[in-house]
């Protein structure tokens, strides 16, 4: 092999997703090829354990390198071969620029860090975001925490979890995004519930965009991952900025663990949509059936309300959640028992669900949701639905239900 060919074999990272832009139309096909790399032999890519990398002869500083580019690297916090391929992945398929983070709460933290607001506008949602602002007040005494539908003003960030967690029910971006901007403020969007393709919040006026890639971009339960998307590259390059000295870059094989799982995120989000979209519609039903008659093989006067996407109204000012979310609906959602004794034995009586946290991997989750956050009512149960088959999920849950009546 001639010295030219190898030298084709290590095309730099500044490739990646070159050559072919003009194919690329469609979610699937991002999802599978904007990290592609000219003469690439490998089908799966390297992981790259390696924290630091050979200086070249007559190199120059690491600041001379496009991060977003990279010609080569330097030092793993910086960029790995991965990790650019994974942010490649998801600036396409996410329509900005998009950094990764070695958790959802570090890049909620790098959000609220770079916008360094004045007074934070945020009503409910994952308790996490308040704990991270609560640390940030300690830094900064002056910051203050107001709701989401108060008055705004000049320096204030507005943090829209939409779809909400526990419940799955939608808020209205292009509101928030109005009033926020109206003030000169910023909008950012906790999107963890409603991956792509499920919804873009940017089409609703949002600055920025963030997940918890541990949830459904990771979607197999075996990955720590945040991630932030942005509009522009001079934004992009001032949060990596900031990522370097707050040393919450992810690691190199979680950054190939969810380029591995944004392969199939399509495929994966639909179908959980599909099914927890069924399955929160035959909640409903069985909300419905008083105590004493049963439904479909399913007492009644055991459920007594169900919370998700699909059964949000559209609202008094015209919201309709259909619109803001026209891949499908949340695929978690929230059932509320009546009693907290039953709310207790559920997630232990069933068979295809996990007694577990979390939410988004391809195997469904159930949980009393006090059990992780103490502020949640007692009889509320959380739901992630996987892609088991939903008939069978019915008939877990048929059974389940049963033997938690007694």
């Amino acid at each position: 092999m001639s010295d030219e060919a190898l030298k084709n074999l290590t095309t730099p990272n500044a490739a990646i997703g070159q050559g072919h832009d003009n194919l690329m139309n469609h979610f699937s096909t991002l999802a599978l090829h904007a990290d592609d790399t000219p003469n690439e032999l490998s089908v799966s890519p390297a992981i790259s354990l390696s924290t630091t990398f050979k200086h070249l002869p007559g190199q120059t500083h690491e600041e001379d390198v496009d991060l977003a580019n990279p010609s080569r690297h330097f030092y793993s916090r910086y960029t790995t071969p991965v990790s650019v391929r994974v942010e490649k992945v998801l600036s396409k398929i996410m329509n900005g620029h998009a950094l990764t983070y070695s958790s959802g709460l570090a890049a909620a933290t790098a959000a609220i860090i770079h916008y360094a607001p004045k007074r934070i506008a945020i009503t409910g949602g994952y308790m996490g975001v308040h704990g991270i602002i609560d640390i940030v007040k300690r830094i900064n005494k002056d910051l203050v925490v107001i709701d989401l539908d108060d008055d705004y003003q000049p320096g204030d960030l507005c943090w829209v979890e939409t779809p909400l967690n526990p419940t799955g029910e939608a808020r209205d971006l292009a509101k928030y995004a109005a009033k926020i901007h109206a003030v000169g403020g910023k909008l950012v969007c906790d999107a963890t519930f409603g991956p792509p393709p499920l919804q873009d919040p940017f089409q609703f006026g949002v600055d920025c965009i963030m997940h918890s890639g541990t949830k459904y971009l990771g979607g197999h339960s075996d990955l720590l991952c945040g991630v932030l998307v942005v509009k522009t590259i001079n934004e992009w390059r001032e949060l990596i900025n900031d990522r370097v000295y707050l040393g919450s870059t992810m690691g190199s094989l979680e950054s190939w663990l969810l380029l591995r799982s944004l392969r199939t995120l399509h495929l994966r989000v639909q179908q959980q949509s599909q099914s927890a979209t069924e399955l929160a519609r035959w909640f409903q039903q069985v909300a419905e059936i008083p105590a004493g008659e049963e439904w479909d093989g399913v007492p009644g006067g055991i459920v007594q309300q169900v919370m998700h996407t699909s059964l949000q109204k559209v609202d008094q000012n015209g919201f309709n959640p259909e619109v803001q979310m026209p891949g499908g609906f949340s695929p978690t959602f929230s059932i509320w028992l009546r009693t907290t004794e039953m709310a207790q034995k559920l997630p232990f009586e069933v068979k295809l669900f996990t007694a577990a946290t979390s939410l988004g991997g391809v195997e469904s989750l159930m949980e009393q949701r006090v059990v992780s956050d103490p502020a949640s009512d007692p009889r509320l149960v959380r739901l992630s639905i996987g892609l088991e088959g939903v008939e069978d999920l019915k008939h877990d849950l048929r059974l389940a239900l049963k033997r938690v009546q007694g």
